[in-house]
Protein backbone atom coordinates (compact mmCIF):
# COMPACT_ATOMS: atom_id res chain seq x y z
CA UNK A 1 0.00 0.00 0.00
CA UNK A 2 1.75 3.17 -1.07
CA UNK A 3 0.46 5.99 1.03
CA UNK A 4 2.88 8.58 -0.95
CA UNK A 5 4.13 9.54 2.58
CA UNK A 6 7.22 7.38 1.21
CA UNK A 7 8.56 10.03 -1.67
CA UNK A 8 7.95 13.11 0.92
CA UNK A 9 9.97 11.04 3.65
CA UNK A 10 12.82 10.07 1.25
CA UNK A 11 12.96 13.95 -0.03
CA UNK A 12 13.07 14.97 3.71
CA UNK A 13 15.85 12.73 4.20
CA UNK A 14 17.50 13.74 1.18
CA UNK A 15 17.27 17.76 2.33
CA UNK A 16 18.99 16.19 5.46
CA UNK A 17 21.88 15.04 3.68
CA UNK A 18 22.11 18.12 1.57
CA UNK A 19 21.92 20.89 3.50
CA UNK A 20 22.11 19.98 6.77
CA UNK A 21 24.76 17.28 7.11
CA UNK A 22 27.50 20.23 6.76
CA UNK A 23 27.99 21.99 10.14
CA UNK A 24 27.00 25.69 9.44
CA UNK A 25 29.53 28.02 8.44
CA UNK A 26 29.54 30.53 11.17
CA UNK A 27 31.51 33.78 11.28
CA UNK A 28 34.86 35.17 13.36
CA UNK A 29 33.51 34.74 17.30
CA UNK A 30 33.51 38.16 19.45
CA UNK A 31 37.47 37.11 20.66
CA UNK A 32 36.33 36.09 24.19
CA UNK A 33 36.22 32.10 23.32
CA UNK A 34 38.91 29.96 23.83
CA UNK A 35 41.01 28.45 20.53
CA UNK A 36 40.21 24.62 20.09
CA UNK A 37 42.88 21.87 20.48
CA UNK A 38 41.72 20.00 17.23
CA UNK A 39 39.22 20.58 14.61
CA UNK A 40 35.58 20.16 14.35
CA UNK A 41 34.64 16.63 12.33
CA UNK A 42 33.64 17.76 9.23
CA UNK A 43 30.17 16.78 9.00
CA UNK A 44 27.42 16.83 11.85
CA UNK A 45 27.45 13.84 13.27
CA UNK A 46 24.07 14.31 15.22
CA UNK A 47 22.52 14.15 11.01
CA UNK A 48 25.18 11.26 10.57
CA UNK A 49 23.56 9.23 13.61
CA UNK A 50 19.99 10.13 12.91
CA UNK A 51 20.50 9.57 8.75
CA UNK A 52 21.68 5.75 9.98
CA UNK A 53 19.43 5.11 13.10
CA UNK A 54 16.37 6.00 10.39
CA UNK A 55 17.86 3.45 7.60
CA UNK A 56 18.64 0.59 10.28
CA UNK A 57 15.36 0.80 11.45
CA UNK A 58 13.83 0.45 8.42
CA UNK A 59 16.14 -2.41 7.38
CA UNK A 60 15.53 -4.31 10.50
CA UNK A 61 11.86 -4.31 10.10
CA UNK A 62 11.95 -5.34 6.34
CA UNK A 63 14.70 -8.12 7.27
CA UNK A 64 12.46 -9.31 10.05
CA UNK A 65 9.00 -9.13 7.96
CA UNK A 66 10.93 -10.83 5.03
CA UNK A 67 14.08 -12.77 5.95
CA UNK A 68 14.72 -13.17 2.39
CA UNK A 69 14.83 -9.31 1.37
CA UNK A 70 18.17 -8.54 -0.84
CA UNK A 71 20.90 -5.67 0.23
CA UNK A 72 19.39 -2.46 1.25
CA UNK A 73 20.37 0.03 -1.31
CA UNK A 74 23.59 2.46 -0.91
CA UNK A 75 21.69 5.70 -1.16
CA UNK A 76 19.80 5.94 2.60
CA UNK A 77 16.61 7.78 0.91
CA UNK A 78 16.21 4.88 -1.28
CA UNK A 79 15.50 2.66 1.67
CA UNK A 80 12.04 3.15 1.92
CA UNK A 81 11.07 1.92 -1.74
CA UNK A 82 13.27 -1.27 -0.81
CA UNK A 83 11.09 -1.66 2.19
CA UNK A 84 7.89 -1.42 0.50
CA UNK A 85 9.03 -3.49 -2.72
CA UNK A 86 10.51 -6.23 -0.11
CA UNK A 87 6.87 -6.85 2.21
CA UNK A 88 4.42 -6.06 -0.70
CA UNK A 89 3.39 -9.31 -0.42
CA UNK A 90 2.16 -8.67 3.72
CA UNK A 91 -0.93 -9.00 5.42
CA UNK A 92 -2.30 -5.58 5.57
CA UNK A 93 -1.60 -5.21 8.93
CA UNK A 94 2.14 -5.62 8.97
CA UNK A 95 2.28 -3.02 5.67
CA UNK A 96 0.70 -0.38 7.84
CA UNK A 97 2.83 -1.39 10.48
CA UNK A 98 5.83 -0.52 7.62
CA UNK A 99 3.78 2.76 6.46
CA UNK A 100 3.53 4.38 10.22
CA UNK A 101 7.34 3.72 10.53
CA UNK A 102 8.12 5.44 7.32
CA UNK A 103 5.58 8.51 7.95
CA UNK A 104 7.24 8.60 11.40
CA UNK A 105 10.56 8.98 10.06
CA UNK A 106 9.12 11.79 7.72
CA UNK A 107 7.86 13.67 10.20
CA UNK A 108 11.52 13.35 12.53
CA UNK A 109 13.08 14.30 9.67
CA UNK A 110 11.51 17.43 8.80
CA UNK A 111 11.25 18.67 12.87
CA UNK A 112 15.27 17.76 12.84
CA UNK A 113 15.72 20.47 9.53
CA UNK A 114 13.28 22.78 11.32
CA UNK A 115 9.78 21.93 10.10
CA UNK A 116 7.74 21.73 13.31
CA UNK A 117 4.53 22.83 11.65
CA UNK A 118 4.27 19.40 9.89
CA UNK A 119 2.56 18.36 13.33
CA UNK A 120 0.14 21.18 13.16
CA UNK A 121 -1.87 19.45 10.67
CA UNK A 122 -2.68 16.05 12.52
CA UNK A 123 -5.52 15.85 15.10
CA UNK A 124 -5.38 15.66 18.41
CA UNK A 125 -5.83 11.69 19.26
CA UNK A 126 -7.80 12.90 22.47
CA UNK A 127 -10.16 15.40 21.81
CA UNK A 128 -9.78 15.65 17.44
CA UNK A 129 -8.85 19.14 17.20
CA UNK A 130 -6.70 19.76 14.69
CA UNK A 131 -3.07 22.57 15.94
CA UNK A 132 -0.79 20.96 17.65
CA UNK A 133 2.51 22.34 18.10
CA UNK A 134 5.62 20.75 18.99
CA UNK A 135 7.50 20.80 22.10
CA UNK A 136 11.00 20.46 21.63
CA UNK A 137 12.20 20.10 25.29
CA UNK A 138 9.69 17.26 25.61
CA UNK A 139 9.86 15.88 22.23
CA UNK A 140 6.08 15.55 21.85
CA UNK A 141 2.96 17.18 20.02
CA UNK A 142 0.98 18.99 22.32
CA UNK A 143 -2.71 19.71 21.90
CA UNK A 144 -3.63 23.61 21.85
CA UNK A 145 -7.10 23.06 23.37
CA UNK A 146 -6.78 23.93 26.99
CA UNK A 147 -9.64 21.94 27.65
CA UNK A 148 -7.91 18.19 26.57
CA UNK A 149 -5.91 17.56 29.57
CA UNK A 150 -4.74 15.05 31.77
CA UNK A 151 -5.80 14.06 35.07
CA UNK A 152 -2.97 16.92 36.22
CA UNK A 153 -4.15 19.79 33.85
CA UNK A 154 -1.25 18.98 31.38
CA UNK A 155 -2.15 20.16 28.18
CA UNK A 156 -2.31 15.87 26.07
CA UNK A 157 1.26 15.00 24.64
CA UNK A 158 1.76 13.14 22.12
CA UNK A 159 4.85 11.18 20.58
CA UNK A 160 5.13 11.42 16.35
CA UNK A 161 4.50 7.23 17.16
CA UNK A 162 1.29 8.05 17.66
CA UNK A 163 0.96 10.20 15.16
CA UNK A 164 1.82 8.34 12.37
CA UNK A 165 0.29 5.25 13.83
CA UNK A 166 -2.98 7.26 13.53
CA UNK A 167 -2.40 8.93 9.95
CA UNK A 168 -1.83 5.58 8.67
CA UNK A 169 -4.62 4.38 10.58
CA UNK A 170 -7.09 6.77 9.01
CA UNK A 171 -5.75 6.30 5.63
CA UNK A 172 -6.10 2.69 5.46
CA UNK A 173 -9.90 2.77 6.93
CA UNK A 174 -10.09 5.21 4.21
CA UNK A 175 -9.06 2.86 1.11
CA UNK A 176 -10.94 -0.06 2.27
CA UNK A 177 -14.11 2.03 2.21
CA UNK A 178 -13.56 2.99 -1.26
CA UNK A 179 -13.13 -0.48 -2.58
Amino acid sequence: MSTGADDTTAQRLRLLQAEFLVHPQTGPGDGRSSRPTHAPAPVNLGVVDRIRAAVYEVEHHTRTAAPTAGPAPAEAARVYDWARQHTSHLATEQQNAREAIIYRQGLEHAIAAGDTDVVRKHPCPQCGCVGLYWREAAQRAVCINHYCTDDNGVSNMWELKRLAHDHISRKSAVARRAT
